[in-house]
């Protein structure tokens, strides 16, 4: 049986990282919510308590019983998670002086103790948080401070043992904060830490082979990684009972469409490419507003899909490249829709199919190790995320094949100088980008990279409505202005902007403006998420 953590989500923007560093241990992991513990899994070794943007106190804050789960399982309760099993077991929170948020050290750690065996002395964590435990649970001991938190982790010693820390060992900043999740999921829980890559490949083939039997399958291909590897996955289980289609609605990236069919042939996945541009032009013709965009784009790509999809008589399953986090539970704090999201919709209603998803349990690093153990080839691993509609919401304003065109150019030289601009990384840098899973070795502390390798995501953004005066030899022109965008992260819950090299700014800025006709401004977007969201649409 497949051991497993349950990761109990109190609104946390961090939960999923906690879930990411518990399948790094190789260790399978499922996020929930709150409420929604499954007490009669016989699989479940171990639960965790995720932090929360509550107080214990606010009258809206999330409660539960933690009574059932501490019969049953080893806790480890992470910020709010340590602050409400204190505040439930005898113990004390109250706010702070100020808001403890960023790096601290440990000046006390009970190395005796399971949860710190292995630390070293004054060991960097990652605090966040405006509530403090003043008085830790009534039979707790603590067992580890920072200057300006006594009570900075503890240890109830009841039923399967009990563990608080109030800063996130999840987060890199928390340079020891693996192993202290190595000695709660393995030293605590007892994981066989036999959840990995090679591993899923295995028993996921085996799985699809069953499901699918002698049926017929097609997936909608958008050149992105989830979609790839979901359909090397099945062609692997299926061979050529699978069909691929693949949809350029006019505002993929320069020469995409080419150059990923021909990856998708040397693969050896069976694809029909379908050129539907003309179709989205002339629909998009006019439309300025960023959520019509996005429908208008969505509904054609069905219209499309449909369309090629009746062409194949006996399918049977539409299979997705839906990853976990796209069907993890949320916990909704505000209720507000920010933006649509690009996933396909209507699909499986409107064409009658069963659904197969062999990705829905992977996050987007695993889905990169899948992909390798598959074979695929790097550049298509490592492609960073890329919208749905495309250039479409990267164009402010309306829609034409001439902006397209001059934003395509624009982008073309902004991503590959990244991929081309080699970087070399220590530390917690150099901790992340290995963490998620860029290939690169390290000497003498040190690892290169390029500067596409270390950026979550990049792009240029034009800004067709805007014009601004500039100079060009001796003529005045009056054009349009590209931003460049370019974020670190983790899961896109939360990013911040790129601090890339002055020297490659200079040079791709001088580039485009050179190289692109109708630009003769480019700026730099330092926004973060939050307040911004990655997309300027």
């Amino acid at each position: 049986m497949q051991q497993k953590i349950i990761i109990l989500d109190f609104g946390s923007q961090t939960t999923q990282l906690i879930g990411r560093r518990v399948r790094e241990l190789d260790t399978f992991c499922e996020i929930m919510p709150y409420n929604k513990m499954p007490l009669d899994d016989p699989s479940v070794i171990g639960v965790i308590l995720s932090g929360s943007p509550f107080s214990v106190y606010d009258p809206e804050a999330f409660r539960l019983d933690l009574e059932p789960i501490r019969q049953r399982y080893p806790i480890l309760g992470i910020c709010y998670g340590a602050q409400y099993i204190s505040h439930t077991n005898g113990g004390k929170v109250e706010p702070a002086g100020s808001r403890e948020y960023g790096r601290q050290h440990l000046t006390y750690i009970n190395r005796d103790n399971i949860l710190f065996q292995g630390f070293d002395e004054n060991s960097q964590v990652w605090m966040s948080h405006g509530d403090t435990i003043t008085r830790i649970p009534t039979g707790a001991e603590v067992i580890g401070s920072t200057e300006t938190v006594e009570n900075a982790a503890y240890y109830l010693p009841s039923n399967h043992g009990i563990w608080g820390v109030q800063f996130h060992p999840e987060v890199f900043h928390s340079i020891q904060g693996t192993l202290l999740l190595k000695n709660f999921v393995v030293g605590v829980c007892g994981s066989r830490q036999d959840w990995s890559a090679d591993s899923f490949v295995e028993t996921t083939v085996k799985e699809l082979k069953e499901q699918i039997g002698d049926d017929r399958v097609i997936l909608g291909l958008s050149g992105g990684v989830d979609s790839s590897v979901a359909a090397v996955l099945l062609n692997r289980a299926i061979g050529d009972k699978l069909t691929c289609i693949f949809v350029d609605h006019g505002m993929l990236r320069k020469d995409e469409f080419t150059n990923v069919m021909r990856d998708y042939e040397c693969l050896g996945l069976n694809v029909i490419g379908v050129d539907a541009s003309e179709k989205f032009f002339s629909e998009l013709a006019g439309v300025r507003e960023p959520e019509k965009k996005r429908k208008i784009i969505g509904k054609g790509f069905i219209d499309v899909f449909d369309a090629e999809a009746q062409k194949i008589k006996d399918a049977r399953w539409l299979a997705q490249g839906t990853i976990y986090p796209d069907r993890i539970e949320s916990l909704n704090i505000t209720g507000k829709v920010i933006k649509s999201h690009h996933n396909v919709g209507g699909l499986p209603e409107k064409m009658n199919l069963k659904i197969c998803e062999p990705l829905k349990w992977l996050f987007k690093d695993e889905v990169r190790r899948v992909g390798r153990s598959l074979g695929m080839p790097e550049h298509l691993i490592t492609r960073h995320p890329f919208p749905g509609p495309g250039l479409a919401v990267r164009i402010l304003g309306d829609i034409t094949p001439e902006k397209v065109r001059v934003l395509q150019e624009a982008d073309d030289i902004f991503i590959r100088g990244l991929r081309d601009y080699k970087v070399k990384l220590s530390g917690e840098d150099a901790r992340r980008v290995l963490a998620a899973g860029v290939p690169a070795d390290m000497q003498d502390g040190e690892i290169e990279v390029s500067l596409y390798d270390q950026i979550w995501q990049a792009g240029a953004i034009l800004l067709s409505d805007v014009r601004s005066v500039g100079v060009m030899g001796d003529e005045r022109t009056y054009e349009n202005p590209v931003a460049l965008r370019a974020v670190t992260s983790s899961d896109a819950m939360t990013a911040d902007w790129a601090h890339l090299p002055y020297d490659f700014m200079a040079k791709v800025s001088t580039d485009i403006i050179n190289k692109v006709k109708g630009v003769n401004r480019v700026c730099y977007d330092i926004s973060s998420k939050p307040p911004a969201t990655i997309e300027w649409e």
